[in-house]
């Protein structure tokens, strides 16, 4: 996923227009009910941090077993990184990367064009708006 962090959709001028060599068809299969292992109990606090933050992340909405058995193989390494005595740059390069394909960063996800959104509030029925008036008046309330 290289290549400079592409803007979110709501900052560009128009949305961006399909040309025919951008249109390619997408084959589709059926998701599957997954199943989120435990982090160990051995894994170093910055892998197991990062496990339960990857449970509780807009973007494991997509994530499937495999997915999962990934990140925990990705989580053990870091694990393993982190409390080794002598650590090498090229090795943490290779997990940083192998994240990337989970989506785990914000820029990670933008290149592949996934926004993550605040959940639109709940908006109250006018029934029970009524209802809330109508004791306030009242003097119920």
């Amino acid at each position: 996923m290289p290549g400079p962090v592409p803007n979110r959709e709501a900052d560009l001028a128009r949305p961006r227009e399909r040309k025919g060599s951008d249109v390619q068809s997408v084959t589709k299969g059926v998701l599957r009910d997954v199943k989120v292992p435990n982090a160990d109990r051995n894994w170093h606090p910055i892998a197991k941090r990062l496990w339960d933050s990857l449970k509780s992340s807009g973007q494991s909405d997509f994530y499937q077993n495999s997915d999962w058995a990934f990140a925990y193989s990705l989580c053990e390494d870091l694990s393993y990184y982190k409390k080794a005595g002598k650590r090498s740059g090229q090795m943490l390069q290779t997990i940083y990367s192998a994240f990337e394909r989970l989506l785990v960063t914000e820029g990670d996800r933008r290149r592949v064009r996934i926004e993550l959104h605040e959940p639109e509030a709940e908006e109250q029925s006018a029934a029970v708006l009524a209802i809330a008036d109508y004791k306030r008046d009242l003097g119920l309330d």
